[in-house]
């Protein structure tokens, strides 16, 4: 009599993923306390329980902040952007074990690798924006993290990174001497969350979460303040949308020829003239606000804006396959249209289920299956693309989409995807 041998499920959490972490922490440490001035402010009765940990999003390396301040083992929620890197994915995926999500829909498969990562015995982090702030700002904090606190029933730690933005803004390419501090605020217990309205709960995450650097702590060093931060703004106080240059500590409109200096104490100042926003974040819920109002139907002949990148195929594990190398990407008020001496492409924003910015200047378009993902140059800005798709989104109330991709922060009115 034949016995049929029951499938042996795979653990998620190794020995090695420990081990790993365990040596490669005090060296990571160092280059942190170097790199970015790092600072941790740990709690003070600290235990080794799991937790689930939510955490706002700052630099490329919160998450090792994070494992810094609890020194153990934490597997992290990450995007699937960092899972289309060919071999460099399968070492992070075999030695580090991060749990990816899909930012264009809602992706049970990665819940389920959370609740397989919780049932093994292992601490789980989440940065609840999904993305990190362009501004310094905390961004749009996604509801669905408060079904994810009360389905886990882990305690809640909650953390706060403060001044990586200074020393590192998203659009940045170099860092700036200054201090970034990681802080563990407090442990909410399963009972304590459990008893709170979901809006409530929200609320309190949201609250906890929020940081922003509109304000002088200090100052940050550099000979590159302002440098590529038209990869965040395109419109300009005076001229409407423009295309902006950013070099050295100066970003300049090419429309109107107004020069903004990015200060060591990240406030601007315009040069011979009164710019009239302090901080960047000031600035972009300006940006924000103007492209809300922005009527798209007056731009379905003449293009809103023009860019030239690589367009990609994308796909979980493997490495891209460019589609269109060196095309000029047209953003239209309903539609993205992709020219190269290869072929045309057009991408009706009604076909588009998300987009969102990734890194510091990539943008991934999904329609169905297929992620198209743009690379431009160093000066190239994915924020409009996004932008303006998501008040396309808001005007036509797709229904599928506009709950989650129209609701905007109350205090940052800003939306960074999916």
């Amino acid at each position: 009599m034949n016995k049929t041998k029951k499938k042996k499920t795979k653990k998620w959490i190794k020995t090695r993923h420990r081990i790993v972490q365990h040596f490669v922490m005090p060296i990571f440490y160092v280059w942190s306390k170097i790199s970015y001035g790092l600072k941790i402010q740990r709690l003070k009765k600290r235990d080794k329980r799991q937790y689930l940990i939510i955490c706002n999003h700052q630099t490329a390396f919160d998450q090792f902040f994070v494992s810094l301040l609890l020194k153990r083992t934490i597997f992290y929620v990450a995007s699937e952007d960092i899972f289309c890197k060919g071999f460099v994915s399968k070492l992070l995926s075999r030695y580090i074990a991060p749990i990816p999500i899909k930012k264009s829909v809602t992706d049970i498969r990665a819940i389920m690798n959370i609740l397989k990562v919780k049932n093994e015995g292992g601490t789980i982090a989440i940065f609840p924006e999904g993305n990190r702030t362009y501004s310094g700002e905390t961004g749009y904090i996604k509801p669905g993290i408060v079904s994810l606190i009360k389905k886990l029933g882990l305690p809640l730690l909650v953390l706060r990174i403060e001044g990586g933005y200074g020393v590192e803004p998203r659009w940045a390419k170099k860092q700036r001497k200054g201090t970034t501090y990681i802080r563990a605020l407090e442990v909410v217990e399963k009972e304590d969350y459990q008893k709170l309205s979901d809006s409530e709960l929200e609320k309190f995450v949201a609250d906890k979460l929020y940081h922003s650097e509109a304000k002088v702590t200090e100052t940050y060093k550099s000979n590159a303040r302002a440098e590529y931060l038209d990869r965040a703004m395109y419109v300009c106080p005076y001229c409407g949308i423009a295309r902006l240059n950013a070099s050295g500590n100066f970003i300049k409109c090419t429309k109107c020829g107004r020069e903004t200096e990015y200060l060591e104490t990240k406030q601007l100042k315009g040069v011979g003239f009164d710019f009239p926003f302090e901080f960047v974040a000031d600035w972009y819920k300006y940006q924000c606000d103007f492209i809300a109002k922005t009527d798209l139907l007056a731009h379905l002949s003449q293009p809103i804006w023009q860019e030239t990148a690589t367009v990609w195929d994308t796909k979980m594990f493997k490495m891209p396959k460019p589609i269109f190398e060196n095309a000029n990407i047209s953003l239209f008020g309903d539609r993205y249209v992709i020219s190269s001496p290869t072929g045309e492409l057009t991408i009706s924003f009604s076909d588009v289920t998300a987009v969102t910015a990734l890194g510091k200047n990539k943008l991934n378009i999904y329609v169905g299956d297929m992620i198209y993902q743009l690379k431009g140059d160093c000066h190239f800005n994915p924020l409009i693309f996004m932008n303006v798709y998501y008040v396309f989104v808001k005007a036509n109330k797709k229904e599928e989409q506009n709950e989650l991709a129209c609701k905007q922060s109350g205090k940052s009115n800003q939306f960074l995807g999916i």
